[in-house]
């Protein structure tokens, strides 16, 4: 079973963070949230997260992929901190994915990630001065290689979505999309089961 870490910091955007945490599980996949620090985080929008752990109890642990949240001073916190970007940098070492959406993906950016990438972000996010090597695209969610970017909390079931085909198959990704009504237009003999 593929194992994700989603490290949630203060003033991370918890419609992102949840509907993350939600569909990977939906799907299967081992998801360990993990808090810059211990104890609840709280989002951008005031909801009170309670994480699976404290981001130092996990370090050591193997994970298939890193998923940050954005939101601020959420992704402000994940970028100022030093065991985010090693974590980061280790992953990508080893052939790991790494993937974040909204402000986020200035993360990636900084721990050196995007470097020649294609990368999307919320606007504003990404400074093309800044980091002149990233090639930024505005599709709702882009792939290049091993490294997810996402632009915000509207695309975030899309990018949870991409995120369970890249780790459980197009199989498992269709069927949790069709359990969550998407498209909303189908017909009632196309409607999965309830549970």
């Amino acid at each position: 079973m593929p194992r994700v870490l989603i490290p949630l910091a203060q003033g991370c955007e918890e419609l992102e963070a949840v509907t993350l945490i939600d569909l990977l599980r939906r799907a299967r996949i081992e998801v360990v949230t993990a808090g810059l620090a211990p104890g609840p985080v709280t989002g951008s929008r005031g909801t009170v997260l309670l994480p699976d752990s404290d981001l130092d109890a996990v370090l050591e642990q193997a994970f298939d992929m890193v998923v940050l949240p954005g939101g601020q001073p959420g992704a402000t916190h994940l970028e100022n901190d030093a065991r985010i970007l090693a974590l980061l940098k280790s992953m990508a070492a080893a052939g790991k994915y790494t993937a974040a959406i909204c402000a986020a993906p200035k993360v990636l950016a900084v721990a050196g990630l995007l470097d020649g990438r294609h990368a999307t972000c919320y606007p504003g996010s990404l400074d093309a001065e800044q980091f002149p090597k990233i090639h930024l695209d505005r599709g709702a969610v882009v792939r290049d290689g091993r490294v997810l970017t996402s632009r915000g909390p509207g695309t975030a079931m899309d990018f949870a979505l991409e995120l369970i085909a890249v780790l459980a198959g197009e199989e498992q990704r269709d069927a949790v999309e069709k359990a969550l009504m998407r498209p909303a237009e189908q017909a009632p003999d196309q409607l999965p089961e309830w549970g």
